[in-house]
């Protein structure tokens, strides 16, 4: 394979591993600070363990994802310095903003939390894990807000071969971003609800601190519910959206060769032959690509031969046709993904609400421990189904990925470096797991045995030990 190509799997490979955390970092920033804020209200201490013992889950989660981060911004000036020099002087003030601004008040409030249980007031620390989850959110809004930059290019001017920026306010409203922004954010809070949800339901399982559970289990599956729902609606103005800013995305996310006739069907499954440019075996729902399309069950979308010929006539001669088998099974991969975690959600509030969470349920139990699976599939997928959808472009309609690349690096070397960040990445998940199941099995009521407890020199009985 060649440099370009290699570059391209060693990014994909960091930033799908990278975005295994960032969305359970920013869901159970969430939910912690809700369970912290019951706390506070109703003054039951159960909740203060419900977010001290999630955010043991929490604080190991962001710690790996940190270094992922890390790890992932190198290669823009490792492997993408082409693109580096394109783009820098747009993507250099939403970056800066996230890691000065969002990126410390993350970590400021996360060391008051940690160290501030006992000194200070309950209020004043749920704050703290508010201003946490805040600093999540705006961390995630201004990588979308450079991430968007690349679908849609806005508020910059071309000036020596180079973009730069001339309205930042056009930046952080373009179009793509305020669909983009809580698309993804809804998917975090939905990946730290169910996360915690398929947690509580193997602790069910096993009978293990039950009452605990049952009440992680229900704020859970309401926020699942809700956050799931909310993903889904805003889906479907995205797909509008794609329609008129990247028709050709939309195309190859249908496997829509042909322009599609009025009514459009779709095609729920096919077998794609790329080649000939052609499906066989489909099954189609008449009508339903229309509705998704434009809202009402009549219109016609563009197929990807006709857009091809659109756009050599706009950029010039190449192949702008898209990976058509990847986006197409992506995006069905996270529509079924996110369907399921609707109904499970449902159901699970359902239980909740009749008083119904027993054992009983051991197979609904059971569905969402791998459950917890289905937020990574549907964010993973539409990830692939965004960026994959846009080549040729790494910049759409300004620069492909073939220009994007650092002239001056060979093959072996990024190749040497994909197996070498590959192998990191592995120890660092397996660290994750080992530390996140052994977190859970402690469970929230770890009890020290008396030996140790005697030996505590903040115990006070451990204490009038020592003396005597």
């Amino acid at each position: 394979m060649d440099v370009v190509m290699l570059s391209r799997i060693q990014y994909a490979a960091t930033t799908i591993f990278h975005f295994f955390f960032v969305p359970v970092s920013i869901g159970l920033a969430l939910l912690i600070a809700i369970m912290e804020t019951m706390y506070v209200v109703k003054g039951k201490e159960e909740y203060k363990e419900m977010a001290k013992f999630w955010g043991k889950l929490f604080l190991i989660n962001f710690a790996i994802g940190v270094v992922t981060g890390i790890l992932q911004e190198f290669q823009f000036g490792m492997n993408w310095s082409a693109y580096s020099r394109f783009v820098g002087d747009v993507f250099g003030a939403p970056l800066a903003v996230e890691a000065l601004l969002a990126f410390f008040l993350e970590s400021t409030f996360i060391g008051l939390w940690i160290f501030g249980w006992d000194r200070l007031s309950k209020k004043v620390h749920a704050l703290c894990i508010w201003l946490v989850a805040i600093g999540t959110v705006m961390s995630a809004f201004w990588i979308l807000a450079a991430n968007s930059f690349m679908q849609r290019p806005v508020g910059f001017t071309m000036n020596n071969g180079r973009a730069e920026m001339n309205d930042f306010l056009a930046l952080i409203t373009n179009g793509q971003l305020l669909l983009e922004f809580p698309h993804t954010i809804l998917g975090a809070f939905l990946t730290g609800a169910f996360l915690i949800g398929g947690v509580s339901a193997y602790k069910l399982l096993k009978k293990q601190d039950v009452a605990f559970f049952k009440k992680s289990f229900t704020i859970a599956v309401i926020v699942g519910l809700v956050t799931s729902i909310g993903v889904a609606l805003v889906g479907h103005q995205q797909a509008q959206y794609l329609v008129k800013t990247q028709p050709m995305k939309m195309a190859a996310t249908e496997a829509l060769w042909e322009n599609s006739g009025d009514p459009a069907a779709w095609t729920v499954t096919a077998m794609i032959n790329t080649k000939e440019q052609k499906n066989t075996g489909e099954f189609q729902i008449p009508y339903l690509l229309s509705f998704l399309s434009y809202s009402k069950f009549s219109g016609e979308v563009k197929g990807m031969k006709e857009l091809q010929a659109e756009y050599e006539q706009k950029y010039g001669p190449g192949d702008y046709i898209p990976p058509v088998r990847t986006t197409f099974w992506s995006f069905r991969f996270m529509v079924a993904a996110g369907s399921l975690m609707i109904v499970f959600s449902l159901y699970g509030v359902y239980l909740a609400a009749r008083k119904k969470l027993e054992n009983r349920n051991k197979w609904f139990y059971r569905i969402m421990l791998f459950s917890i699976s289905l937020p990574v599939i549907a964010n993973t997928s539409g990830w692939l189904m965004t960026e994959m959808g846009r080549q040729p472009w790494t910049v759409f309609g300004l620069m492909t990925t073939a220009d994007s690349v650092s002239p001056s690096v060979t093959s072996g070397q990024v190749l040497f470096s994909l197996i070498v960040f590959v192998g990191a990445y592995a120890i660092l998940g397996a660290v994750m797991v080992y530390l996140f199941v052994r977190t859970i099995k402690k469970g929230p009521y770890e009890v020290k045995p008396q030996h140790e407890e005697s030996h505590d020199p903040f115990d006070k009985e451990g204490y009038r030990h020592a003396i005597s």
